[in-house]
Formats: structure tokens, sequence, C-alpha cells
């Protein structure tokens, strides 16, 4: 699947493995991730594209604004994967 800012994805490799972030931005084979508590807008985590799960999700979401450059907050982001996390768990059961 195409990563591409703003875009929800799954950890699948690395200590952190398991955790979800949004794509903030891309420079060749790498991406740089923020989920708004460990690792926030003005620290990025930069990881490989191939150690990334692209999740779909279509409702609104702080990705939206990441993708049309509009100012988002670590809250926000943190805030959302904590919902979606949590939404998760009630699908699985």
């Amino acid at each position: 699947m195409k990563t591409e800012a703003g875009t929800l994805v799954k950890s699948a490799a690395g200590h952190d493995k398991g955790s979800y972030f949004f794509i903030l931005r891309e420079e060749g084979e790498y991406i740089y991730l923020v989920d708004g508590k460990y690792k926030r807008l003005d620290c990025p985590k930069k990881k490989k594209k191939k150690h990334v799960e692209t999740l779909l999700w279509e409702k609104h979401s702080p990705g939206d604004k990441i993708r049309e450059n509009k100012k988002v907050t670590d809250e926000e982001i943190k805030h959302f994967i904590r919902c979606f996390k949590r939404e998760e768990q009630v699908v699985r059961r």
C-alpha cells in the first residue's frame, strides 16, 4: 500500500512493534512518524517504509490536516490514536 503524509500506520518491526503512528513526511525509503506522546511533531521517529503496515481509515483524522499542511497538534494526534486503539479492541472481541 502507498505510504504518504497523513497516513495512519502500525509499526511492524523494531522495539516499537505494534505501536500506531501518523506519517509526518517521507524522504526516499524513510518516513518520519509521530504519535503525539513519545514521538512528537518537533522530533519525529525516522523509520524505513518496509517496517510499517498501512492502516485504512475512512473517517476524519489528524492525518487530513497533515496532508493539507494545516496546523495539527500533538494532543490531537495522541487523542486520535488512543481512541483508535480503544475502537480496535472492541472490534476484536
